[in-house]
């Protein structure tokens, strides 16, 4: 299973929130840390403020911070929820898309059994577990 960038950027932003000694990121910061895009990243922490996962704060001092303690972050149900609306394939979206053997395929049942598989693995985690020191260092590092 291919990560979305837009979940692999939401797992590396709660990374860098969790492994940091600031209280809170600007989405400028937090993607230049991340050498990734600020308005794809304003996106990503918009749907992790929905999720309950980070909090936001405009103006002076404001930024972005964590919503919850790491260790009640379990990994697969973040992704999962990163993740929502995505189709997996062609026949896992709501027109079917342009699959031909959607009606008479079985692939989809045991698709959606490894993607719950997949996510109820991660969900074996949280995110304090993978808050390792060289991830720190790299975090708090000018």
């Amino acid at each position: 299973m291919k990560l979305t960038s837009f979940s692999d950027f939401g797992l590396r932003a709660l990374l860098v929130l969790a492994s940091s000694e600031r209280p809170s990121w600007s989405s400028a910061e937090l993607a230049q840390k991340l050498d990734v895009s600020r308005d794809h990243l304003v996106k990503v922490v918009q749907r992790l403020a929905a999720g309950g996962y980070v909090q936001t704060t405009r103006g002076a001092g404001g930024g972005v911070s964590l919503a919850k303690a790491p260790d009640t972050i379990r990994l697969g149900t973040v992704l999962a929820w990163l993740e929502e609306g995505q189709a997996l394939a062609e026949c896992f979206r709501a027109d079917h898309g342009a699959c031909v053997l959607t009606p008479s395929c079985a692939l989809r049942s045991r698709l959606e059994h490894a993607r719950r598989a997949f996510y109820a693995e991660l969900d074996r985690d949280t995110l304090a577990d993978c808050l390792v020191p060289s991830l720190r260092a790299f975090v708090d590092a000018p």
